[in-house]
């Protein structure tokens, strides 16, 4: 923060709605909070939750929980008042942020009864209006007149490397969320490759998407953003007519998001008169990308660079990535190399080391793997093993390029009759058919086979596939063991906060054994 106020200083930061700030009106802004946390009695490794939408505020409170050495936590905004209480209450945090006026929703309203007197942070700050014990902006603000600059620096001085800088939870598709503990200098050492990689730089215009609870906003936008002189320009919910309006609005030059974005983005009826002529970069994962799909975005979107990359909250958000002067064939097909300082490995359900163009578990090994699940060693423990190595859970294969490619979620294989089948090699064949947009494959019970797949289906604009047709369709390219037996076409797919589909939400429609067989 305070390299990139020296840096960039008038430079404007952040746009969000009416406001603008530059980076050096952020770096005062950012000073004031700090001793606000140091006034309320916040010391180094305590938590601080935060759980409020994307904009201003926000970026300005992660930094300020940084700089005087605490913990920040994260909490989706989606999540009810038990999910957000599990977190609060696992983290232990100290002090909360929230709102009681987003879209309606009070989220200290939601918390009343949820979370045990005893185990409720000593402060809760809220803009909007307080209650419930809550403590109002100002005050809180007020709280740091009687802490000198000098004691917030020196505060700000003792950081060092290997503190922990974050509690970030997992996205919770599978299980409760576990909270990964990231640290200062692998998040900043990370994006500063991630930046040089994908070729963001001064001047550039982001229009954030992704929440900033997720390691794609907090990382690779917040972060990133301030290491380069990139403006980053929020947005507080996704719709197609409102971020391409905002494209325009603001000049934006970069996009990053999942596939969903873009695939929503294509498919919307209107294409052909979207102004996106400034777009220059996309950065795009979080879920397998189809190799079709990097191709429409350069040709269709006009971007000059579309990047993929890979990672997991608890690698920090990003272990592998494409360059910006990679071919085209490589980055559609990959993930990209490691970022140096990490090393990765394929191994078989034994654990027996893959070669080259072999599939496996991907294990991941260094600098920023996270130190651990927070208060749960045996998280911890089945994680990363004895000698450091991080197990994805992910299925892919090392080219002998040194690329990574991504196949699929070891869960998300299904096996019909003995066989396994991919269901993102099923989906990538699906999203040729010209009447669908997007496409999520599952496993549903059959009574001969065990599971079949089956596919929920997003048609294109002013098109109605037919179910049946589309399953004669893929018996037409692919293996019959492959074939979904069930098609449903829907009018789209479940998504959470980060543009991840929910695949168990789907698996629940399909509680009935199906009676095709093959």
């Amino acid at each position: 923060m305070r390299e990139a106020a020296d840096r960039f200083g008038d430079l404007e930061a952040i746009v969000d709605g009416e406001r603008r700030m530059t980076f050096a009106g952020m770096l005062e802004a950012v000073r004031e909070i700090e001793r606000a946390l140091i006034g309320s009695g916040v010391g180094p490794g305590d938590r601080v939750a935060l759980w409020a939408p994307n904009g201003l505020e926000w970026v300005i409170i992660s930094f300020a929980v940084y700089g005087v050495g605490a913990v920040l936590v994260p909490i989706n905004t989606r999540y009810k008042g038990h999910e957000a209480a599990h977190l609060i209450e696992t983290a232990g945090a100290r002090l909360l942020f929230t709102v009681t006026d987003f879209l309606g929703v009070d989220y200290l309203e939601l918390l009343e009864g949820a979370l045990p007197e005893g185990r409720r942070p000593q402060t809760i700050v809220v803009s909007g209006p307080a209650g419930h014990g809550s403590v109002p902006w100002s005050t809180f603000v007020q709280r740091g007149n009687d802490v000198g600059a000098e004691e917030a620096a020196n505060r700000t001085n003792g950081v060092q490397v290997d503190d922990p800088s974050d509690i970030i939870f997992t996205s919770g598709t599978t299980g409760l969320p576990k909270g990964a503990v990231l640290r200062q200098g692998a998040s900043v050492e990370t994006y500063r490759q991630w930046s040089r990689g994908v070729g963001l730089t001064r001047g550039d215009r982001m229009l954030v998407v992704y929440p900033f609870f997720h390691t794609a906003g907090l990382k690779s936008c917040i972060l990133a953003s301030f290491l380069v002189g990139c403006t980053l320009v929020t947005h507080p919910v996704f719709d197609v007519t409102s971020v391409v309006a905002r494209v325009e609005e603001e000049r934006i030059t970069v996009l990053p998001g999942p596939p969903s974005v873009f695939q929503s983005i294509l498919a919307h009826p209107d294409f052909a008169s979207f102004p996106l002529d400034t777009l220059r970069l996309s950065v795009t994962g979080a879920a397998v990308v189809p190799v079709q799909l990097i191709a429409q975005m350069r040709t269709r979107l006009g971007f000059e660079s579309v990047v993929t990359a890979y990672g997991l909250t608890e690698t920090h958000g990003t272990a592998t990535i494409c360059e910006q002067s990679d071919p085209i064939e490589l980055i559609a097909a990959t993930v990209g190399h490691p970022l140096e300082g990490l090393e990765l490995r394929i191994v078989d359900d034994g654990g027996a080391e893959q070669p080259a163009e072999s599939a496996g578990e991907v294990l991941v090994r260094g600098f920023n793997v996270m130190t651990e699940y927070f208060a749960d060693p045996e998280g911890t423990r089945q994680a990363i093993d004895p000698e450091g190595w991080l197990h994805t859970g992910d299925v892919g294969f090392l080219g002998t390029d040194g690329y990574l490619r991504i196949i699929d979620r070891k869960k998300d294989i299904v096996i019909v009759g003995g066989f396994n089948v991919s269901s993102a090699e099923v989906e990538a064949m699906l999203l040729q058919h010209e009447d669908i947009a997007q496409a999520a494959v599952v496993a549903m019970p059959d009574t001969r086979l065990g599971e079949v797949t089956a596919a929920f289906v997003v048609a294109r604009a002013e098109r109605r596939p037919d179910p049946s047709e589309v399953m004669r369709w893929c018996r037409d390219r692919m293996a019959n063991f492959k074939v979904p037996r069930h098609v449903e076409i829907v009018t789209a797919l479940p998504l959470n906060a980060s543009g991840k589909v929910l695949k168990r939400e789907l698996r629940q429609r399909l509680t009935a054994p199906s009676k095709e067989g093959s």
